[in-house]
């Protein structure tokens, strides 16, 4: 069974940095991308940032810039670097791993920006 188990969330100040990490345990067969998404009160989920295992990114508008993802394939594991935080960057967060044709979700991890 495929667990991912995230960390590094918090409360920052407006204009700070914040690291996410998210590892994926288990047997997976075939990664396709890790990522991020984030879901604030009373909003639909949206992407953050996504990474392939080949190393090409994309990421929210709203980010670009400021987030930086980036992956250790040899501990399934993606990070977020998270500089110049903002107010609306509040939300809890979402690790993503696509592969073996299905997506597997963390639990989240609230990030909490004070302005």
């Amino acid at each position: 069974q495929v667990q991912l188990v995230e960390s590094g969330g918090g409360l920052v100040q407006a204009g700070g940095s914040l690291r996410l990490s998210c590892a994926a345990s288990g047997t997976i067969f075939s990664i396709i991308a890790m990522g991020w998404y984030r879901q604030a009160p009373g909003k639909q989920r949206e992407l953050v940032a996504g990474i392939t295992s080949g190393g090409n990114s994309n990421y929210a508008d709203s980010v670009k810039g400021r987030f930086t993802a980036s992956r250790d394939n040899a501990k399934n594991t993606v990070y977020l670097q998270m500089n110049s935080l903002k107010p609306e960057d509040t939300s809890v967060y979402y690790c993503n791993l696509l592969g073996d044709y299905r997506d597997y979700w963390g639990r989240g991890i609230q990030v909490t920006v004070s302005s």
